[in-house]
C-alpha cells in the first residue's frame, strides 16, 4: 500500500502493458521442425502449445496438475462429516446428561435413564426423540442445541455461498430470518415460472430485503438463478455420491435444522423449484471419495463444485470442440484450482496463439490450406544458417562465415539495415535519418535509432546459378535424414537470399521423378511411400536452370542416400529398376558428363554407408570432375553451405 492509498498487485485487466513483448522465435522454430518432420502447420502450433515453451507451462503439463488436484480431493476426502459431528455431540450430551441423572436418587432420574436407554440406535431416531427431552446437564443441553444450530449450517450452507460462515451462533432471530428469505424466494422462483410481468421489480425488493445472504450479488432473476442452482446440484452431487443410509440420515436430521422443521420443507421446495428452472444442471451424477477427512454437507458441496470446475478447465485446456480458443479458458477457475502460476501459464499460452495469428506467421496456400508465411520461412532459415555457422566455426576454426563472400563492390546506393546484414553502414545517409527523424517530431537533440541505420548496398564481382538436388526418396525418411535434408535447404536458402542476392537458387527434390519447388513446399513436403531414386530427372532439371542464367557460376549440389535406380524415357515416364539397369547408370553419368561440359562444379552429398552407392557417387565425381563428401545427418547442413562457399569462391 501506498502512502497515497493506492494498492498495488498483479495486473488483470488484460494484457499486461508493462510485460515485454512475446518472443516468438523459439515457438516458429518449434512448429517449422514440426512441419517440416511432416505435420500440418495448425497440428504443429497445437502441439506447441500442448508441449509449452521453456519459458511456459504447455496444456497438457496443466490438464495433468488439473486431474492430479481432481484425484486428490477424492483420495483425501469423505462426506460424512456432518453425520459424525452430529454424533460425536450426541454421544457427548448422552455422556454428560447419564452422568447427572447418575448422581440424583429420585424416581424421576431413573425414569429418565431407562427413557435414554430405550433411545432408537440410528442418530437421527435419537436426535428426533429428544426434541422434548428437558436436559439437566449443561454440556447435554448446550450439545444438543449444537447440533440443530449445526443442521442448519450444513442444509444452509450446501445452497447459499457463504452461508454456513454468516450462521455462526446464529440466534432464533437469524433463523426466522432465513425462514423469511426463503419463504419470499420460493414466491420469486414462482413467479418466474409464472413470467409475471413485475419479476424485476419484485427481484429488486427482494434483494433490498435479503440482499446480506446473496455475496454474489446477482443483477437479474436469471443470474440468481444460475447461482443457485449450481449450488442446489453440488449439493445433490453430494448427497448421490453417499450411502443410502446416509441420505437417510441426513433427510431425517434436517427436520430439525435450528429446531424448525419449515426450514427442511422449504428447502425441499426450493431445490425442486430450481431443479424445473436449470433442469440442464448435474443433478444426477455421483463421485466416489476414499479418503479420511470428512467433510461436512456444505464442505461436500463445495468439494462436487470443484470437481465440476476441473472437469470444466480439463474439457477448456482440451481445445478438441470446433472453435476451441485459449482464451476461453477460465483464469478465475483455473487460478483458484491450481494457483496463481497456471493462470499466468495459460494466459502466455493464450497471447502466444494469439500473437502466431497476428503477427503471420501462417498463411492461406491457393488451395485453402494453412502453410508456414515467408516470414516464419525466414527465421527458420536464420535459425538453420546460425546452426551450420557454428558448426562451420566449430569443425574448421574459421570466422564468421556467415561473412564470407559476402563483401563485393559499393554501388554507391543504400537500403535499410536488416537483422543480420554485415555490409558497412552508410553513414551520411544514416545521419540524414535520424536528423529529419527528429526534426519532424519537434525534438531539438539528434538521436540515433536503429531505425534510422542503412547499410550501402554491395554488389558481387560475380554471380552463381545454384542448383540444390535433394533426395526425397522414401528411404530419406526410414534414415532419419528428412528433417537435416531440409534444414540444409533452409541455411543455403537463408545464406543465399541475404548474403548473395544475386545468385539464383533452385531447389530440385527426386524420387520417381524429380521436380522444382519453392522453399515453401519443402518445408511442408510430406514424406511418401515411392519405388525410385531418379537422380537422372534431377540432373535434367539442374541444366535447365542453369541455362536460364548463361552468365552466371554454375553450381550444383545433390544430396542422396541412394544410387540412383530411375530413369526417364522421352516419353516422360520414369523407368525403376533395382539394382540399377545399366541403361539408368548410362543416363545419369551422360547428364553429368553433359553439366560438367558446361563448366558446373558439382558436388555429391553422400549420406549413409552403402558400398554400391559410395561406388556410384565416386564413379560420377570422376565423370563431373567434381567432389564426393560424406557427412553425418547433423554435419550436412555446414557440408552444403561450406561446399557451397568454396565452390563460389573457386
Amino acid at each position: 500500500m501506498s502512502s497515497d492509498g493506492y494498492r498495488y498487485g498483479p495486473y488483470r485487466d488484460g494484457p499486461d502493458p508493462l510485460a515485454p513483448p512475446v518472443d516468438l522465435r523459439e515457438a516458429v522454430d518449434e512448429i517449422g521442425r514440426d512441419v517440416m518432420e511432416g505435420a500440418s502447420p495448425r497440428s504443429a502450433m497445437d502441439e506447441l502449445l500442448r508441449r509449452g515453451t521453456e519459458a511456459t507451462t504447455g496444456l497438457d503439463e496443466l490438464t495433468r496438475k488439473v486431474w492430479q488436484r481432481r484425484s486428490e480431493i477424492q483420495r483425501r476426502h469423505r462426506l460424512d462429516g456432518t453425520l459424525q459431528e452430529v454424533q460425536r455431540l450426541l454421544d457427548e450430551a448422552l455422556a454428560a446428561e447419564r452422568e447427572q441423572l447418575a448422581s440424583d436418587p429420585s424416581d424421576d432420574a431413573r425414569f429418565e435413564e431407562m427413557r435414554l436407554d430405550a433411545l432408537p440406535p440410528g442418530t437421527a431416531g435419537a436426535v428426533s426423540d429428544l426434541a422434548d427431552h428437558e436436559w439437566r446437564s449443561q454440556t447435554g443441553r448446550d450439545n444438543y442445541e449444537r447440533i440443530r444450530q449445526l443442521l442448519g449450517e450444513e442444509l444452509l450452507g450446501a445452497r447459499f455461498e457463504g452461508m454456513k460462515e454468516a450462521l455462526r451462533q446464529a440466534t432464533q432471530a437469524d433463523a426466522d430470518r432465513v425462514g423469511a428469505m426463503l419463504a419470499d424466494l420460493s414466491d420469486l422462483l414462482a413467479a418466474h415460472a409464472r413470467g409475471d410481468a413485475d419479476l424485476q421489480d419484485r427481484f429488486a425488493e427482494f434483494m433490498r430485503r435479503h440482499g446480506e445472504f446473496f455475496p454474489e450479488n446477482p443483477s437479474t432473476v436469471d443470474e440468481l438463478i444460475d447461482a443457485l442452482a449450481a449450488r442446489s446440484a453440488a449439493a445433490q452431487r453430494a448427497l448421490n455420491s453417499m450411502t443410502p443410509e446416509q441420505r437417510q440420515e441426513l433427510a431425517e436430521l434436517s427436520q430439525q435444522a435450528f429446531g424448525d422443521p419449515r426450514i427442511a420443507e422449504q428447502l425441499s421446495r426450493l431445490d425442486e423449484q430450481l431443479r424445473a428452472a436449470r433442469p440442464g444442471e448435474d443433478w444426477s451424477s455421483s463421485s466416489r471419495f476414499r479418503g479420511d477427512d470428512p467433510l461436512g454437507l456444505a464442505e461436500g458441496a463445495r468439494a462436487m463444485t470443484d470437481l465440476s470446475e476441473l472437469d470444466a478447465l480439463a474439457q477448456q485446456l482440451a481445445q478438441s470442440h470446433p472453435g476451441a480458443r485459449l482464451e476461453d479458458i477460465d483464469l478465475e477457475s483455473l487460478e483458484r484450482q491450481l494457483g496463481d502460476d497456471a493462470a499466468v501459464d495459460a494466459r502466455r499460452l493464450a497471447e502466444l496463439e494469439r500473437e502466431l495469428s497476428r503477427q503471420g506467421v501462417f498463411e492461406r496456400a491457393p488451395d485453402g490450406s494453412l502453410r508456414l508465411s515467408p516470414k516464419a520461412l525466414r527465421r527458420l532459415g536464420e535459425t538453420a544458417l546460425s546452426d551450420v555457422v557454428r558448426a562451420l566455426r566449430a569443425g574448421r576454426g574459421e570466422r564468421d562465415t556467415t561473412a564470407a563472400g559476402a563483401a563485393g563492390e559499393v554501388t554507391g546506393s543504400s537500403r535499410p539495415w536488416q537483422f543480420g546484414d554485415t555490409q558497412p553502414w552508410a553513414v551520411s545517409k544514416t545521419v540524414q535519418n535520424a536528423v529529419l527523424r527528429t526534426a519532424s517530431a519537434g525534438r531539438p537533440a539528434v538521436r540515433l535509432d536503429v531505425s534510422d541505420v542503412e547499410v550501402a548496398e554491395t554488389e558481387h564481382r560475380s554471380r552463381a546459378a545454384v542448383a540444390l538436388c535433394v533426395d526425397t526418396s522414401w528411404s530419406m525418411i526410414a534414415e532419419d535424414r528428412w528433417l537435416p535434408m531440409k534444414r540444409t535447404a533452409l541455411a543455403l536458402h537463408q545464406l543465399i537470399s541475404t548474403r548473395f542476392r544475386t545468385d539464383a537458387l533452385q531447389i530440385i527434390t527426386f524420387g520417381r521423378y524429380a521436380r522444382q519447388v519453392e522453399l515453401s513446399e519443402l518445408v511442408a513436403l510430406d514424406g511418401t511411400w515411392e519405388q525410385g531414386t531418379n537422380a537422372h530427372h534431377a540432373l535434367l532439371l539442374a541444366g535447365r536452370h542453369l541455362r536460364r542464367h548463361p552468365g552466371a557460376q554454375p553450381v550444383v549440389l545433390m544430396v542422396t542416400d541412394g544410387e540412383p535406380t530411375a530413369h526417364l524415357e522421352p516419353d516422360g515416364e520414369a523407368m525403376f529398376d533395382y539394382p540399377p539397369s545399366p541403361l539408368t547408370l548410362t543416363k545419369t553419368l551422360s547428364e553429368v558428363e553433359r553439366l560438367a561440359k558446361s563448366g558446373a562444379a558439382m558436388s555429391v552429398f553422400r549420406l549413409g554407408e552403402d558400398p554400391r552407392l559410395e561406388a556410384f557417387v565416386d564413379l560420377l565425381a570422376r565423370r563431373a570432375g567434381g567432389r564426393v563428401l560424406a557427412p553425418d545427418v547433423d554435419g550436412l547442413g555446414a557440408a552444403v553451405v561450406g561446399d557451397y562457399l568454396h565452390s563460389r569462391r573457386g
